[in-house]
């Protein structure tokens, strides 16, 4: 994940998710636990059938830094996994991010089409092949979590659960350098004397 703190707001990129990766020991929505790999072309499906995909901020649904109706978040998946592409302009989040506290990138998936293959010395393999993209999150505040599910309730009483993944990204800050204006101010500063000088006459009065 990289940061980089711009003139117009907070750039940051990265990868979501790199697929065909074995992930930790996960447990699913279902209680059971397994690793698992996300296949590759899962996202790109995703986001071929998605609306509007949020950025937010450590999950929470009303806090959005950037979304991908306004062009403020971009999304592709390519041959390492899902690459993301923000501009956030929340002065909170840029403090933030100047401070160091971005821990990383996560995301919510829903709805996940997956196959459980058993394996007779180790865990069961998830192999996730669909899903819907719910948002992606800039984890802050929140202490990171590489596996996580939280049952949503919706307006018409319908739950839902939304599984949390994370990826070991460590954050790399850059700052773009403040404009040096002290070589104008002091230009400006010797004009300054020198329409001061020719504004005295020579017995020292001014004219």
């Amino acid at each position: 994940m990289k940061l980089e703190i711009r003139a117009d707001g907070l750039h940051i990129s990265g990868y979501v998710n790199v697929t065909e990766k074995m992930s930790r020991p996960v447990v699913t929505s279902k209680g059971q636990r397994v690793v698992e790999v996300i296949e590759p072309r899962t996202f790109s499906k995703a986001l071929e059938k998605a609306g509007n995909i949020p950025l937010t901020k450590d999950h929470i649904p009303d806090y959005v830094l950037a979304e991908t109706r306004a062009g403020t978040l971009k999304l592709r998946e390519d041959a390492i996994g899902l690459h993301a592409e923000a501009l956030v302009t929340d002065p909170q989040t840029i403090a933030e991010a100047r401070a160091g506290a971005i821990k990383g990138w996560s995301f919510g998936m829903r709805d996940v089409e997956d196959i459980i293959e058993e394996r007779a010395d180790a865990l069961p393999l998830r192999r996730i092949r669909g899903m819907t993209l719910d948002h992606i999150t800039l984890v802050i505040h929140k202490v990171p979590c590489y596996a996580a599910t939280s049952i949503e309730v919706r307006a018409d009483d319908e739950t839902r659960a939304i599984e949390y993944r994370a990826m070991d990204d460590a954050p790399e800050v850059i700052s773009e350098p403040a404009y040096d204006n002290s070589e104008y101010k002091k230009r400006l500063e010797a004009l300054k004397k020198r329409r001061r000088q020719n504004a005295e006459s020579p017995d020292g009065k001014t004219r």
